[in-house]
């Protein structure tokens, strides 16, 4: 997941940090703002949800492709 964030957001984000925790503790920080926490969420994110979490914070106006798709209702 880091490496996509890299990728898909390569002139806007210098870097990805990993800090391990205990408990199964899953939080994405921008910028020290909590932006998902699997505690609240009581699940893991997709890929697509924090391409769009981020984007919407730095990059508002950046289409994503594929990512802001919606998903199809089965």
């Amino acid at each position: 997941m880091a490496q996509e964030l890299l990728t898909t957001f390569d002139t806007e984000l210098g870097e990805v940090a990993l800090v391990p925790g205990t408990g199964g503790i899953f939080e994405v920080r921008l910028n020290d703002e909590l932006i998902f926490s699997r505690k609240e969420a009581s699940r893991f994110p997709e890929s697509k949800e924090l391409k769009q979490l981020i984007r919407d914070r730095i990059a508002p106006d950046r289409n994503l492709g594929h990512s802001d798709r919606p998903v199809a209702n089965n």
